[in-house]
């Protein structure tokens, strides 16, 4: 039976796996010694050793297996059940049916998982969105990022969608739990209702710890972990219903995965994220260039809603999306979309007729 991290070794819990820090990464390429990769050694090190940094922590996620849906632990190129990676007295217990369970529990598993044998190949497998169907809230925030709210100055014609400033709050609306598809899945192209179909990545929040009224030092601590959405939007529904929902909740509209890393494991509030189109490199950014912050949003949306485990909070996304060019290079049938989260890994899906 061999533990998470190693291969050869005393027994030892999964949570002790040591990350390889961003320092010690930048060191081998010959850049500054520092946490922040400079943009022109983020280059460097693209694309090879962000993802072999992503080998290094852990990683949740669901997956086909036997007919029905299961959770895994993934490390490299293979991912283990959960539930048979659990030591016999936490077994006897629980039975992990979805990452809600996990996320309840979270506490107990996180000390009891240890690796046994070769696991299964991760090209063998059917993964899903993390959770398939939410059953919490998919909270987005509009123009959270400064450069985005100045591409989107050219929309400002529209009511109800563009201002030339940046926001004073942070802007909320939802996405429908029926627009959620995993990796891999195709986008369905919404033929007759829409022709401006805009991609939208962004770096995901999944709540673990249910609170209201949380105060922004607090706020952090009912983060369970994170992962990649694509706020997938059909601008031209946007603009017409003004309010966002019907444009941003069309069928497939809403890539969410390949899975989650607990917060444990990453800073949530210091990771590069980007999109490539056909592998045309669209966006570029941090999530340090936030307007608002993880903490503000928590404690802003909980100032109103209790947050509970499992719901989602989409943080917003950096320049580059379609619509911000000029003329706008929308999606269509076709097209391949790949964003890539530093310390998470890739999302890919493809757009369809």
């Amino acid at each position: 039976m061999l533990p998470f991290h190693q291969h050869t070794a005393t027994l030892q819990p999964l949570h002790h796996l040591p990350i390889a820090p961003a320092t010690h990464t930048l060191l081998h390429l010959g850049c500054s010694n520092r946490s922040v990769p400079s943009p022109q050694c983020q280059q460097t090190l693209l694309p090879h050793l962000l993802l072999q940094m992503v080998d290094d922590v852990l990683k949740l996620a669901t997956f086909f297996s036997g007919g029905e849906s299961v959770v895994g632990v993934v490390r490299g190129e293979a991912v283990w059940p959960l539930q048979n990676v659990l030591k016999s007295d936490v077994v006897k217990f629980f039975s992990v049916k979805d990452m809600l369970g996990v996320i309840n529990h979270w506490n107990l598993l996180k000390d009891s998982i240890y690796m046994e044998g070769p696991g299964v190949a991760l090209s063998s497998v059917n993964l899903q969105a993390p959770f398939p169907r939410p059953s919490g809230a998919i909270m987005c925030i509009g123009k959270n990022y400064l450069d985005h709210v100045k591409e989107v100055d050219t929309w400002k014609s529209a009511p109800g969608i563009a201002t030339p400033d940046a926001p004073k709050h942070p802007i909320v609306f939802t996405k429908a739990p029926q627009s959620v598809v995993g990796p891999g899945a195709a986008i369905k192209y919404p033929h007759g209702i829409s022709s401006h179909v805009d991609y939208e990545a962004e770096l995901a929040v999944i709540i673990g710890k249910r609170g209201r009224a949380i105060k922004r030092e607090d706020a952090l601590a009912h983060v369970f972990g994170y992962t990649i959405l694509n706020d997938v939007t059909a601008r031209d529904l946007q603009k017409r219903h003004q309010q966002w929902f019907l444009g941003k909740s069309c069928d497939t509209f809403c890539p969410m995965g390949p899975w989650i890393v607990p917060a444990s494991e990453i800073d949530g509030q210091n990771l590069l994220i980007q999109c490539w189109i056909n592998d045309e490199l669209r966006q570029n950014g941090r999530t340090s260039q936030m307007i608002f912050s993880i903490a503000e949003l928590i404690e802003t949306i909980s100032a109103a809603i209790t947050l509970e485990p499992g719901d989602i909070i989409a943080t917003g996304t950096p320049a580059g999306v379609g619509s911000g060019f000029n003329p706008p290079r929308h999606l269509s049938p076709g097209d391949s979309i790949r964003i890539r989260i530093e310390g998470i890994g890739e999302l890919h899906n493809t757009v369809e007729y």
